[in-house]
Protein backbone atom coordinates (compact mmCIF):
# COMPACT_ATOMS: atom_id res chain seq x y z
CA UNK A 1 0.00 0.00 0.00
CA UNK A 2 1.02 3.52 -0.42
CA UNK A 3 1.81 6.00 2.49
CA UNK A 4 2.26 9.47 3.03
CA UNK A 5 4.49 10.43 6.29
CA UNK A 6 5.48 13.37 7.27
CA UNK A 7 9.67 12.98 8.74
CA UNK A 8 8.22 13.81 11.81
CA UNK A 9 5.61 11.48 11.87
CA UNK A 10 8.08 8.51 11.01
CA UNK A 11 8.61 7.31 14.64
CA UNK A 12 5.06 5.80 14.61
CA UNK A 13 6.18 3.52 11.36
CA UNK A 14 9.60 1.88 13.14
CA UNK A 15 10.33 -0.90 10.69
CA UNK A 16 9.12 0.85 7.40
CA UNK A 17 11.19 3.64 8.69
CA UNK A 18 14.34 1.83 9.18
CA UNK A 19 13.98 -0.47 6.22
CA UNK A 20 13.37 2.37 4.42
CA UNK A 21 17.09 3.99 5.25
CA UNK A 22 19.01 0.97 4.88
CA UNK A 23 17.17 0.18 1.44
CA UNK A 24 18.49 3.84 0.69
CA UNK A 25 22.08 3.27 1.58
CA UNK A 26 21.62 -0.28 -0.27
CA UNK A 27 20.62 1.27 -3.53
CA UNK A 28 22.50 4.61 -3.22
CA UNK A 29 26.33 3.46 -1.90
CA UNK A 30 26.33 -0.10 -2.66
CA UNK A 31 24.62 -0.57 -5.82
CA UNK A 32 25.40 2.89 -7.49
CA UNK A 33 28.41 3.85 -5.63
CA UNK A 34 27.24 7.83 -4.69
CA UNK A 35 29.43 9.59 -1.92
CA UNK A 36 26.52 9.16 0.89
CA UNK A 37 26.91 9.22 4.23
CA UNK A 38 25.77 5.93 5.78
CA UNK A 39 25.67 5.55 9.64
CA UNK A 40 26.74 2.72 12.00
CA UNK A 41 23.28 1.44 11.37
CA UNK A 42 23.60 0.72 7.54
CA UNK A 43 21.19 3.48 7.26
CA UNK A 44 21.22 6.42 4.47
CA UNK A 45 20.18 9.90 5.65
CA UNK A 46 20.68 13.43 4.75
CA UNK A 47 20.43 17.19 5.51
CA UNK A 48 17.10 17.16 3.59
CA UNK A 49 15.45 14.63 6.22
CA UNK A 50 15.97 16.85 8.83
CA UNK A 51 13.45 19.09 7.07
CA UNK A 52 10.47 17.23 8.03
CA UNK A 53 10.21 16.36 4.17
CA UNK A 54 6.93 14.34 3.25
CA UNK A 55 7.88 10.74 1.97
CA UNK A 56 5.81 8.67 -0.16
CA UNK A 57 6.27 5.00 0.34
CA UNK A 58 4.95 1.81 -1.15
CA UNK A 59 4.65 -0.14 1.94
CA UNK A 60 4.88 -4.17 2.01
CA UNK A 61 2.77 -6.24 3.26
CA UNK A 62 4.57 -7.12 6.19
CA UNK A 63 5.53 -3.83 7.13
CA UNK A 64 8.73 -3.31 5.58
CA UNK A 65 9.27 -0.53 2.28
CA UNK A 66 9.15 -1.37 -0.90
CA UNK A 67 9.89 1.55 -2.13
CA UNK A 68 9.92 5.58 -1.46
CA UNK A 69 10.91 9.04 -2.57
CA UNK A 70 10.33 11.99 -0.91
CA UNK A 71 9.18 15.91 -1.17
CA UNK A 72 10.38 19.36 0.02
CA UNK A 73 8.70 22.75 -0.92
CA UNK A 74 11.51 24.38 -3.43
CA UNK A 75 10.45 27.97 -1.10
CA UNK A 76 12.51 25.95 1.51
CA UNK A 77 16.62 24.49 1.27
CA UNK A 78 16.37 21.91 -2.11
CA UNK A 79 19.07 19.97 -3.66
CA UNK A 80 18.35 21.35 -6.60
CA UNK A 81 19.14 25.16 -5.43
CA UNK A 82 21.66 24.38 -3.28
CA UNK A 83 23.92 21.71 -5.41
CA UNK A 84 22.70 21.72 -8.98
CA UNK A 85 21.79 25.47 -10.31
CA UNK A 86 24.74 24.93 -12.80
CA UNK A 87 22.57 22.30 -14.64
CA UNK A 88 19.73 25.01 -14.66
CA UNK A 89 21.94 28.31 -15.67
CA UNK A 90 22.71 29.58 -12.54
CA UNK A 91 18.30 29.66 -12.41
CA UNK A 92 16.91 28.56 -8.94
CA UNK A 93 14.02 27.10 -8.85
CA UNK A 94 11.58 28.79 -6.02
CA UNK A 95 7.73 28.58 -6.31
CA UNK A 96 5.06 27.41 -3.43
CA UNK A 97 3.68 25.10 -6.27
CA UNK A 98 6.60 23.67 -6.99
CA UNK A 99 7.92 20.98 -4.56
CA UNK A 100 11.37 18.95 -5.16
CA UNK A 101 11.07 15.02 -5.35
CA UNK A 102 14.11 13.25 -4.58
CA UNK A 103 15.63 9.91 -3.38
CA UNK A 104 13.79 7.64 -5.64
CA UNK A 105 14.44 4.63 -4.04
CA UNK A 106 13.32 0.65 -4.41
CA UNK A 107 14.26 -1.96 -1.94
CA UNK A 108 15.98 -5.11 -3.77
CA UNK A 109 13.89 -7.23 -6.01
CA UNK A 110 11.23 -4.62 -5.98
CA UNK A 111 9.25 -5.13 -8.97
CA UNK A 112 8.01 -2.24 -11.90
CA UNK A 113 4.50 -2.28 -10.06
CA UNK A 114 6.28 0.14 -7.25
CA UNK A 115 7.83 2.12 -9.44
CA UNK A 116 4.63 3.01 -10.88
CA UNK A 117 2.79 3.02 -7.73
CA UNK A 118 5.60 5.47 -6.55
CA UNK A 119 4.82 7.76 -9.43
CA UNK A 120 0.99 7.53 -8.91
CA UNK A 121 1.30 8.52 -5.54
CA UNK A 122 3.83 11.65 -6.58
CA UNK A 123 1.14 11.63 -9.05
CA UNK A 124 -1.42 12.42 -6.07
CA UNK A 125 0.56 14.72 -4.03
CA UNK A 126 0.68 17.52 -7.00
CA UNK A 127 -2.87 16.98 -7.57
CA UNK A 128 -4.15 16.93 -3.92
CA UNK A 129 -2.11 19.81 -2.86
CA UNK A 130 -2.69 21.71 -6.11
CA UNK A 131 0.74 21.43 -7.36
CA UNK A 132 2.00 22.87 -10.67
CA UNK A 133 5.04 20.90 -11.16
CA UNK A 134 7.36 18.40 -9.43
CA UNK A 135 11.08 19.19 -10.07
CA UNK A 136 13.91 16.79 -9.67
CA UNK A 137 17.32 16.19 -9.71
CA UNK A 138 18.03 12.52 -12.15
CA UNK A 139 21.04 9.74 -13.54
CA UNK A 140 20.41 8.52 -17.05
CA UNK A 141 18.82 4.98 -15.47
CA UNK A 142 15.96 6.70 -14.50
CA UNK A 143 14.87 8.02 -17.97
CA UNK A 144 13.74 4.64 -19.31
CA UNK A 145 11.83 4.15 -16.05
CA UNK A 146 10.01 7.48 -16.87
CA UNK A 147 9.22 6.75 -20.20
CA UNK A 148 7.88 3.04 -19.30
CA UNK A 149 6.04 4.66 -17.00
CA UNK A 150 4.63 7.40 -19.18
CA UNK A 151 5.71 10.18 -17.07
CA UNK A 152 8.32 11.56 -18.42
CA UNK A 153 10.06 15.17 -17.31
CA UNK A 154 10.88 17.93 -19.37
CA UNK A 155 14.47 18.29 -19.03
CA UNK A 156 16.18 21.62 -18.20
CA UNK A 157 19.26 20.96 -18.04
CA UNK A 158 22.29 18.03 -18.23
CA UNK A 159 25.93 17.21 -17.62
CA UNK A 160 27.85 14.32 -18.59
CA UNK A 161 27.03 12.09 -21.30
CA UNK A 162 26.15 8.25 -21.17
CA UNK A 163 25.13 6.78 -17.86
CA UNK A 164 27.32 9.12 -16.03
CA UNK A 165 24.61 12.26 -17.30
CA UNK A 166 22.55 13.99 -14.50
CA UNK A 167 19.95 16.08 -15.27
CA UNK A 168 17.11 18.44 -13.37
CA UNK A 169 13.44 17.80 -14.85
CA UNK A 170 10.28 19.17 -14.22
CA UNK A 171 7.46 16.86 -14.02
CA UNK A 172 4.18 18.50 -14.87
CA UNK A 173 0.82 17.62 -12.70
CA UNK A 174 -1.02 16.98 -15.51
CA UNK A 175 -5.02 15.10 -14.25
CA UNK A 176 -4.83 13.24 -17.14
CA UNK A 177 -1.75 10.88 -16.93
CA UNK A 178 -3.37 10.23 -13.21
CA UNK A 179 -5.39 7.42 -15.35
CA UNK A 180 -1.99 6.28 -17.20
CA UNK A 181 -0.75 6.05 -13.78
CA UNK A 182 -3.49 3.81 -12.19
CA UNK A 183 -3.00 1.23 -15.00
CA UNK A 184 0.88 0.40 -14.61
CA UNK A 185 0.61 0.41 -11.31
CA UNK A 186 -2.16 -2.29 -10.88
CA UNK A 187 -4.10 0.11 -8.53
CA UNK A 188 -7.83 1.19 -8.67
CA UNK A 189 -8.67 4.97 -8.69
CA UNK A 190 -10.92 4.45 -5.38
CA UNK A 191 -8.01 2.68 -3.51
CA UNK A 192 -5.70 5.32 -4.33
CA UNK A 193 -7.50 7.91 -3.16
CA UNK A 194 -8.23 5.86 0.02
CA UNK A 195 -4.85 6.28 0.51
CA UNK A 196 -4.21 9.50 0.28
CA UNK A 197 -7.28 10.52 1.78
CA UNK A 198 -6.25 8.34 4.76
CA UNK A 199 -3.47 10.81 5.38
CA UNK A 200 -5.00 13.98 4.65
CA UNK A 201 -8.32 13.87 4.78
CA UNK A 202 -10.15 15.75 1.87
CA UNK A 203 -7.92 18.61 0.39
CA UNK A 204 -9.67 21.21 -0.71
CA UNK A 205 -7.58 24.11 -0.91
CA UNK A 206 -3.61 24.50 -1.12
CA UNK A 207 -1.82 23.19 1.87
CA UNK A 208 1.62 24.51 2.87
CA UNK A 209 3.88 21.77 4.04
CA UNK A 210 5.82 22.23 7.67
CA UNK A 211 9.04 22.51 7.36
Amino acid sequence: MLRYIYGDELNGFEKLRDTMFRDRAAQFRQRLGWEVQVNADGMERDEYDAQNPLYVIWENADGSHGGSMRFLPTVAGTMVNDHFTHLTGGVEIRHPMIWECTRFCLAEGAGARVSAALMLGGMEVGLGFYLTDAVGVFDARMVRVYRRLGWEPTILGTAGEGRAAVSVGLWNYDPALRAVLLQRAGISDRLSRHWFDRAFGSVDAPVAMAV
